[in-house]
C-alpha cells in the first residue's frame, strides 16, 4: 500500500482546509518545496499535490509553487486541481509530473480522460470526489447530481492508473476513515483505488489493509501528518 503525504496549494502556500472550505484553510509551510523535500527525507515514495486555487479556476493557478516542487524532489508526484484539456496534461506530464489527475473534467468530458489515457498510459488518475453519496465538482462548489460509482464504472478498460477517492465530509476533520465507501468502490472496479479523506492515526492504515474484498491500493495523508496525530515513519511501517 503506497502512501501520499498531501500538499495542498493555494496562493502559493502549502495549507490543509476543512471540508474544501477556504475559509478553514491553515497555513503549515509558506514554502511547499520545503515541504516536498521534507517529506521525501521521510521515505515517502510519492507526493500528492494539488492545486486548490486552481480547481476553483479552472486553469492552473499554483504553477510556480508545482514546478518548484518538481525542481525540488526525485520521488514522483502526482498533481491534481484545475487540469481541463489535453494540452494541460500534456504540458504537466512534459514538466515532470508522473500523474496527472482529473476531477472536474473526469465528470463533464470522461472521452477526454479516455483520450488522455491512451496517450499517456499509466499516468492519469480521476479524481472522485464524494460529498453525502454523491461527487463533487469545480473545487467541491457544485454537486454533479452522479453517485461514485457511476463516475468510476465509466473508467473501467479506460487504462485509467488510479481512482482518488475522497470522502469530502471527512476530509480535513480527522474524523477517522470510512473504510466502508472506499472499500465499496474498490471491490466494484477493477481500477486501483487510492483513499483520502479523514485519515487521523495509523489504525486507519491497518483498518484499510485488514479489511476484506479487493485491496485498497494507497492512501493519502493530510492534516493527520500536518497535526502529528500520525508520524512518517510509524505510517509507513503499517502500509508495509
Amino acid at each position: 500500500m503506497i502512501l501520499y503525504p498531501a500538499i495542498d496549494l493555494k496562493d502559493g502556500e502549502c495549507v490543509r482546509v476543512v471540508h474544501g472550505d477556504f475559509a478553514t484553510a491553515t497555513v503549515f509551510n509558506k514554502d511547499p518545496a520545503d515541504q516536498a523535500r521534507a517529506w521525501a527525507r521521510a521515505g515517502f515514495e510519492w507526493v500528492h499535490v494539488v492545486d486548490l486555487n486552481g480547481s476553483v479556476e479552472g486553469r492552473a493557478i499554483n504553477d510556480a509553487a508545482v514546478k518548484a516542487i518538481l525542481e525540488a524532489v526525485s520521488i514522483p508526484v502526482q498533481l491534481g486541481g484545475g487540469i481541463r484539456s489535453l494540452e494541460n496534461v500534456e504540458g504537466w506530464i512534459e514538466a515532470g509530473v508522473s500523474r496527472v489527475i482529473l476531477g472536474t473534467a473526469a465528470v463533464r468530458d470522461p472521452e477526454l480522460v479516455k483520450t488522455a489515457a491512451r496517450e499517456w498510459p499509466e499516468q492519469i488518475a480521476v479524481s472522485v470526489d464524494v460529498r453525502q453519496g454523491k461527487v463533487a465538482v469545480q473545487g467541491w462548489l457544485e454537486d454533479s447530481g452522479l453517485d461514485a460509482l457511476t463516475v468510476a464504472r465509466q473508467f473501467e478498460d479506460a487504462g485509467v492508473s488510479a481512482l482518488i477517492v475522497t470522502d469530502i465530509d471527512r476530509d480535513g476533520a480527522l474524523m477517522g476513515f470510512n473504510v466502508e465507501t472506499f472499500g465499496a468502490i474498490a471491490d466494484a472496479v477493477s481500477i486501483p483505488v487510492i483513499a483520502a479523506g479523514g485519515l487521523a492515526t495509523v489504525e486507519d492504515i491497518i483498518k484499510v489493509r485488514a479489511r476484506k474484498g479487493a485491496p485498497i491500493a494507497g492512501a493519502v495523508l493530510g492534516r493527520a501528518l500536518y497535526a502529528g496525530t500520525i508520524q512518517p515513519a510509524e505510517a509507513l511501517r503499517a502500509a508495509a
